[in-house]
């Protein structure tokens, strides 16, 4: 019986909203007088710029308390609620505004105004989906959120209060809170409205990421939070859009992992280094706002001067020493040792070895520095033709033969050449004939040139030296050969 009672009394108070809706309508028209709102706003007003459809141009003739009165044109003024710049100053005296006329206050005699886009203040008859309106949050349940909005009630489902997840324990916090929402959904007939504060979020990010992205050049200098770090590089949010910061635009050192320099939710300064405004691109660099280090390399690291490095890469034609982050310089195979050829670098050092090197040369314009391994330790080639002077017997080690002679080392570092010409008197066919590698030989030194690193040996003239008087300082008595008889000894022996 209560809830026929019930259902009754909620179809009289339906009935009863239906009359005060047409009488409130009936009200308006006797006031207009048979105008319509559009008839009220002097249409030939002078304005900058067409005006989208339904929206008019006022001017702000002044600001009491919690309202704006706006001069439409000809005789019509309106009123505008100052809440509607929540979200920004209130506009001054003489402010061009764009703005919808919402109705007609009869007995103060001025439109009712709104912003345009602002949250409207609306009615069922005017509610209509994707309509921006505001509602007061007067409840909830496990699904999402109870609005009222101007009298009607509404539903946010619980997806579409934010744009993360809102759990069901969070819903409370909400209660009281005026949301701007969309209209999304309304069903007359069940007197029943779906709205989504979700979908006007969505909006205002894709509209701040449009100025954002409009308001980008080359060259800018912007703040923005580190989002998603890929083994390329790292996602960084530059005020609604998101940019690239390559791995290689780090930092001026090499590195193999964006981690290494950055992290999720890290705060950064970067540059804005390409913008592709077809494909909506953004490519940022972090190192560029950062000092150079290449900047001083030639005060920091002179040439001809001793600095210590850090073995970073070995390759076949030398090693990468880094002097300090982002500075690396490069130790060719030929200036690893004085004392044997080498064929790869892992012979003399290891990466991650930290060496002293010789700095030999500084080129900043190429980002280039030389480095010599040997040339920390005393050369042996200093003061050659002092210790093999010409003319005089050296004693070495065969260490290798190729088709046109044998090289010998006198020392560790220095080596000679024994041309295939001056192994012998005889016809020399293969220089093997003659001597092999790890022979122990001794020759006659024919030049020295120091600057050029070369000595010419002679193993033949050296076997023909008639006045021989002994070995040079230092070396051992060679052991002579005999000479060849030109005749054979009387007696007949043949010797």
């Amino acid at each position: 019986m209560a809830s026929g009672q019930e259902d009754g009394m909620d179809t009289d108070a339906d009935k009863l909203g239906d009359n005060l809706d047409d009488a409130i309508e009936r009200e308006l028209d006797e006031a207009l007088g048979g105008m319509n709102l559009d008839s009220l706003v002097d249409v030939d007003l002078p304005q900058s710029e067409p005006a989208a459809e339904g929206v008019r141009r006022g001017t702000v003739i002044a600001v009491q308390g919690d309202d704006i009165f706006v001069d439409m044109g000809g005789k019509s003024q309106g009123v505008l609620p100052a809440d509607q710049f929540e979200d920004q100053p209130l506009p001054e005296v003489g402010d061009l505004l764009e703005l919808t006329i919402e109705g007609y206050d009869r007995a103060e005699g001025l439109l009712l105004l709104s912003r345009k886009g602002a949250v409207t203040a609306t009615t069922w008859e005017k509610l209509e989906e994707g309509q921006i309106v505001e509602g007061r949050v007067t409840g909830h349940n496990k699904g999402g959120l109870e609005l009222d909005i101007n009298g009607i009630k509404a539903f946010m489902p619980i997806s579409q209060i934010d744009l993360v997840r809102i759990e069901a324990d969070e819903l409370d916090a909400q209660v009281n809170k005026r949301l701007k929402c969309e209209v999304v959904e309304v069903r007359r007939d069940e007197r029943s409205v779906v709205v989504s504060r979700r979908n006007v979020l969505r909006r205002e990010e894709e509209e701040a990421r449009q100025r954002a992205f409009e308001s980008l050049a080359e060259g800018q200098t912007v703040s923005g939070v580190v989002k998603t770090i890929m083994p390329y590089g790292a996602f960084v949010d530059i005020g609604g859009t998101d940019g690239l910061l390559h791995i290689g635009d780090m930092s001026h050192a090499r590195i193999k992992d964006p981690k290494e320099v950055v992290q999720e939710g890290q705060q950064l300064e970067v540059m804005v280094l390409r913008v592709d405004r077809e494909t909506r691109r953004i490519g940022l660099g972090l190192k560029q706002v950062k000092p150079d280090p290449w900047a001083d390399a030639e005060t920091k690291w002179p040439a001809e001067t001793i600095v210590t490095g850090r073995v970073t890469r070995l390759m076949d034609f030398g090693a990468f020493v880094e002097l300090e982050p982002g500075v690396e310089g490069l130790i060719p195979i030929s200036e690893m040792s004085y004392e044997r050829r080498i064929s790869h670098p892992r012979e003399i050092i290891n990466e991650g070895d930290v060496v002293k090197i010789h700095v030999l040369k500084v080129d900043t314009e190429a980002r280039r520095i030389g480095l010599s391994l040997k040339r920390v330790r005393d050369d042996p080639w200093t003061g050659a033709s002092v210790r093999w002077p010409v003319d005089s017997v050296a004693e070495g080690v065969v260490k290798r033969t190729t088709e046109f002679g044998a090289f010998v080392e006198l020392t560790p570092g220095v080596e000679g050449l024994v041309h295939i010409s001056e192994l012998s008197d005889s016809r020399v066919r293969a220089v093997s004939d003659v001597v092999r590698e790890g022979d122990t030989v001794h020759a006659k030194v024919l030049s020295v040139d120091e600057d050029q690193r070369r000595i010419a040996l002679s193993i033949k003239q050296w076997a023909a030296m008639p006045d021989y008087t002994g070995p040079a300082a230092g070396e051992s008595e060679p052991p002579r050969p005999k000479k060849k008889r030109k005749k054979p000894l009387k007696g007949g022996l043949d010797w």
